[in-house]
């Protein structure tokens, strides 16, 4: 087996069962640490629900997210992030509606989950936006060099924000960390800081590591005032980042009635 982000040839790290009843094999990538499952023919089964029952830390996990997104996008990015964002894999919009309370002109796509939080804020396909945010998506990958290019390509992004865990090393055994998420059989692709620098750097971008969050930048940054507003500022920073931006909260709903009004 090839490894899909540098084309080198993989060793097999382990077998562990997921959904409960399927055996099989995770492959490892000693080049540049990728490690991932074998052609994962359960995927339809695995998404008969977007988002697991299991998974009871998405709405905190997102408010948290939401929050270090808001200070990196006002105090780092130029013009104050001013500019079209979209939410790739965007779950139940949850995110969406999130950044756009805090002012930004965020936008939502996902092709298996359920518009429920931002409808009718879906990027048209090949929209172009300022960034990409991508809240534990990339894990869900069969090819995420091909699922991150791409939309980079049509969205013709600066700046591409994830979260993903990442491990160190040779792969942590199948019983020793919960990121594999066997019960679930979702997640296929799995990550080094190592193997998020060479994804990034086949495409054209550089990598940095934040902690929680994770930036793909067509630029040069410096990580040092990221890291600080991503990091327990953050708190203190939103409430500013919302007085100074204009909320969308209202406008948003003017906007949808006034659209089914025209309809």
């Amino acid at each position: 087996m090839l490894c899909r982000i540098c084309h080198s040839e993989m060793e097999q790290a382990f077998r562990a069962r997921i959904l409960g009843k399927y055996d099989i094999s995770y492959f490892f990538c000693c080049e540049c640490g990728f490690l991932c499952s074998e052609q994962p023919y359960w995927l339809d089964e695995a998404y008969a629900e977007a988002i697991v029952a299991t998974d009871t830390g998405a709405v905190s996990r997102t408010v948290r997210v939401a929050r270090k997104l808001a200070s990196a996008l006002y105090f780092c990015v130029p013009n104050h992030g001013q500019g079209k964002w979209l939410d790739y894999a965007g779950g139940y919009g949850t995110l969406t509606r999130l950044m756009r309370d805090y002012g930004f002109d965020f936008y939502w796509s996902d092709k298996y989950a359920r518009n429920l939080y931002a409808r009718g804020f879906e990027l048209p396909k090949g929209g172009e936006c300022l960034g990409v945010t991508a809240v534990e998506a990339v894990e869900h990958a069969e090819d995420p060099r091909s699922f991150i290019s791409t939309v980079l390509e049509e969205t013709g992004a600066s700046y591409f924000l994830f979260t993903t865990e990442v491990f160190h090393g040779k792969p942590p055994a199948p019983d020793a960390w919960w990121y594999y998420g066997f019960n679930a059989g979702q997640h296929i692709s799995l990550f080094q800081e190592r193997t998020l620098s060479k994804l990034a750097d086949s495409i054209g971008y550089r990598y940095y590591n934040l902690d929680e969050l994770h930036l793909f930048s067509k630029t040069a940054v410096d990580t040092m005032p990221w890291r600080f507003v991503t990091g327990k500022a953050s708190a203190v920073l939103t409430p500013i980042v919302r007085r100074r931006l204009r909320s969308k909260t209202v406008s948003d709903r003017l906007e949808l009635i006034q659209r089914e009004r025209t309809v």
